[in-house]
């Protein structure tokens, strides 16, 4: 059985555009009107998820999505980082940054490693692998990065080296955990037939 699943990265919110780790900041109306502008070409999907986040629910909603929220879906835990920006966080704890940057077993801020996450999330595709269908997943952006690398089979820094556009959507599609991907396809750019 062939399973596809569609990442779409959240509307642009002032946190994003700050380089601040999430801090439940809603999307820009702008991002919103878009959103809602592009949710009506969307394919029809066997399930739809969101991660917990504020501007992960509001992108679902804009879309037009009755997604069920998944908190093992969630972003990556950055622990007491949450809501500082990365620039606050380095020059208040450059060391810690520094060793957070470079070895991704790593968690100096109390959350979660990006080893940890990246584990985590390899699960979930995992045993979404044996799930029918489409499913649509509207998901933080580290998400998406943690999918490729996954996919790719890329090594720990890699991580760090995908960038995911504000509502864009990244496609896996596989079956018994053997995935094919389609990267950062923006949900603007005509019909989503093929997401």
């Amino acid at each position: 059985m062939t399973h596809r699943v569609t990442f779409v990265s959240p509307a642009t919110s002032s946190s994003l555009r700050a380089a601040r780790f999430d801090d439940g900041a809603s999307i820009d109306a702008g991002a919103a009107a878009r959103a809602r502008a592009v949710g009506a070409s969307l394919p029809p999907v066997t399930r739809a998820v969101v991660s917990p986040s504020v501007r992960c629910r509001e992108t679902a909603a804009a879309l037009g999505l009755d997604a069920v929220d998944t908190a093992e879906w969630a972003g990556l835990d950055v622990g007491r980082w949450r809501g500082r920006t990365l620039a606050e966080v380095g020059a208040a704890e450059p060391e810690a940054v520094a060793r957070w940057l470079a070895d991704p077993a790593s968690a100096p801020h109390g959350g979660e490693s990006v080893a940890d996450f990246r584990d985590r999330v390899a699960r979930l595709l995992e045993s979404s692998s044996a799930t029918d269908g489409r499913t649509l997943a509207v998901v933080e952006p580290e998400v998406v990065r943690a999918v490729v690398a996954h996919v790719l089979a890329a090594p720990a820094a890699a991580f760090w080296r995908i960038d995911v556009p504000p509502l864009s959507a990244t496609t896996i599609s596989g079956r018994g955990g053997r995935w094919n991907l389609r990267v950062g396809q923006p949900l603007d750019a005509g019909p989503a037939t093929d997401l």
